[in-house]
């Protein structure tokens, strides 16, 4: 049931995540809260099939580190790309 926990904390660092980084007019609203409460679900259901506790401190360091490391570095690609593709499809139909 500590999965929820889990869960929860990775859509508050996801949600965090989103009104840190710039670029949000490119992104979703629920993409950076649903990737951190997924990322953290993982990590803690890969750390419960390593065979650790919900006594032990690793296991909640892995699911709140994890998601405040991937989910800043996802959301600055998704952007960077964004901003890619959004100029080349400009150039294309000569706009502006």
């Amino acid at each position: 049931m500590q999965i929820v926990l889990a869960l929860i904390m990775g859509a508050a660092i996801g949600l965090a995540a989103e009104f840190a980084i710039r670029g949000r007019e490119a992104r979703g609203a629920a993409l950076a809260p649903v990737l951190g409460a997924v990322i953290g679900g993982v990590a803690w259901a890969v750390m419960t099939w390593a065979a650790l506790a919900v006594d032990n401190p690793v296991i909640w360091v892995v699911a709140i580190v994890t998601p405040a490391v991937l989910v800043p570095a996802v959301l600055l690609l998704l952007t960077r790309s964004r901003a890619r593709t959004d100029a080349a499809e400009r150039r294309r139909l000569r706009i502006g």
